[in-house]
C-alpha cells in the first residue's frame, strides 16, 4: 500500500499512502474517546501531510467539510430542541451520522476510492 509517484503538476514526489489516509478518516472518532476533536486531529494529519501524500488534501478537504458541517448541523439543533424536541433527534441522527460515515469512507480510501461525505456544506474547496 505504501509507494512512491511522481505528481506532474508540481514536480513534488509524493508518497502513496492509503494506511494514513484511512487513518485521517478513522480520526474523526477520537470524540468517542475524548470528548472532543473530530475536527483537530484530521486538520492537523491533513495541513502537514497534504504537501507529502498523494490524494490526502482531496481526503482531508472531504474530512474537514464533514466535520464543519457537522458542527452547523449540532448548532442548529440547539434551539430545535425547544421545539417539540426535535433537536435531541437531531443530536441521535448526527450521532450515528457521525460515526458510521468515517468508518465506511475509511473502508473506501483503504479500496483507493475517493469517499464523499453526505449532507456536507463546501466550506473548503
Amino acid at each position: 500500500m505504501l509507494s512512491v509517484i511522481q505528481v506532474h503538476q508540481s514536480n513534488h514526489i509524493m508518497r502513496e499512502d492509503r494506511t494514513l489516509i484511512v487513518i485521517t478518516h478513522l480520526s474523526q472518532l477520537i470524540t468517542l474517546l475524548t470528548g472532543f476533536g473530530s475536527l483537530i486531529l484530521p486538520l492537523i494529519l491533513w495541513v502537514t501531510q497534504k504537501e507529502k501524500v498523494y490524494q490526502m488534501d482531496s481526503h482531508g478537504k472531504n474530512i474537514i467539510n464533514f466535520q464543519l458541517s457537522m458542527i452547523v448541523y449540532c448548532i442548529i439543533c440547539v434551539p430545535l430542541i425547544l421545539l417539540f424536541g426535535l433537536g435531541i433527534l437531531g443530536f441521535i441522527v448526527l450521532g450515528i451520522v457521525s460515526v458510521v460515515f468515517p468508518v465506511i469512507n475509511a473502508i473506501k480510501a483503504s479500496n483507493g476510492e475517493t469517499p464523499r461525505y453526505p449532507l456536507s456544506f463546501n466550506f473548503i474547496s
